[in-house]
């Protein structure tokens, strides 16, 4: 999924949700709904499980509120044991995903689970990687930045919400070795357990650069705390043209997360159809567009069979990338 541009326009047919029928619907309902969230809130996951929370009630798709839980650890390990191995039956519950859940489990660093354990059950939207420094950092353009990280790959700390080898952790050594850095392994990266701690560190000069997803950087950019240095998109953001892309500064590398979710393996069939059906109109509400727009995220939709095939496809890409640049053997 790194190093190839994602198909934004790919909307699902919404006639499809006509063809679930009236009986199925009825079948399930949910009884104090949970959004896990693999994260400590500020990241992207947590903006999944928060956004998808709310917006599930206000449109009246669930009739009580969604608690969101945050379970931080393992760049997700700890969630998704969790759900395998103590919640494989749970009719009431979704878990966020993104490329770092499947950047994890192809490098296999969840110990015992693999893909199938789950269902996934859609990708919304995606949205595109951002380099960001502090507003007074010496690092004027992502030449700089790369340029002194090839003089000496230490003398430079990127944070990232991903635990090393995930998703924020890969984007800099794709730089790195698109910088012409010979081993990018040498290159030094801080892990934390969210996208709001690893700002916290940037904007604290514990780290000089932040690797994440834009709508995690957007607001202190429109604040004015930092500077994002490049946009890893093929071209720059519609509502952001001032940002310029890596790509068009020298360095061909493009990094698309995209969001979804996932639920137990063992939950009923009714309560899946039920989650498919509601994620789905959920998908096609105007208030949903809206949050997925105003965090930069471009719709990317899969649902169901779908889901899984793409999930399958995503984790092989990301295998052979993570073998390329040294992660896995």
């Amino acid at each position: 999924m790194f190093g190839h541009t994602i198909r934004a326009g790919a909307f699902v047919a919404l006639a499809s949700l006509a063809s679930v029928s009236g009986a199925q619907a009825q079948d399930f309902k949910p009884e104090n709904p949970e959004c896990i969230a693999p994260a400590n809130p500020g990241g992207g996951w947590d903006f999944i499980c928060r956004t998808t929370a709310k917006l599930l009630f206000d449109e009246g798709i669930i009739d009580g509120a969604m608690q969101v839980t945050n379970m931080s650890g393992g760049g997700g390990g700890v969630a998704y044991a969790h759900v395998v191995n103590e919640r494989n039956t749970d009719d009431n519950l979704i878990i966020a995903a993104s490329n770092g859940t499947t950047s994890r489990l192809a490098q296999g660093a969840f110990p015992g689970n693999t893909a199938d354990d789950v269902d996934w059950l859609a990708t919304f939207g995606a949205e595109y990687g951002a380099i960001a420094v502090a507003k007074d950092s010496k690092y004027q353009t992502l030449k700089e930045l790369m340029d002194a990280v090839v003089e000496d790959p230490r003398s430079v700390a990127f944070s990232g919400g991903s635990a090393v080898g995930g998703y924020d952790h890969i984007k800099p050594l794709l730089l790195g070795k698109s910088a012409g850095l010979d081993d990018v392994r040498q290159m030094k990266y801080v892990a934390f357990a969210g996208g709001g701690e690893a700002m916290t560190a940037l904007l604290s000069d514990s780290v000089q650069v932040f690797s994440g997803d834009f709508s995690e950087v957007r607001g202190f950019l429109e604040s004015g705390d930092i500077r994002v240095v490049a946009v890893l998109a093929p071209e720059r953001l519609s509502g952001f043209p001032d940002i310029p892309t890596a790509r068009e500064q020298g360095y061909d590398v493009l990094g698309a997360n995209w969001r979804g979710l996932y639920v137990p393996k063992g939950s009923s069939e009714a309560s899946k159809k039920f989650w498919d059906e509601a994620i789905q109109k959920l998908f096609a509400s105007e208030a949903f567009q809206d949050q997925l727009k105003a965090a930069a995220i471009e719709p990317f939709n899969n649902f169901g069979a779908d889901a899984d095939a793409f999930v399958t496809q995503n984790i092989s890409e990301i295998e052979t990338i993570s073998r390329e640049i040294g992660i896995i053997q």
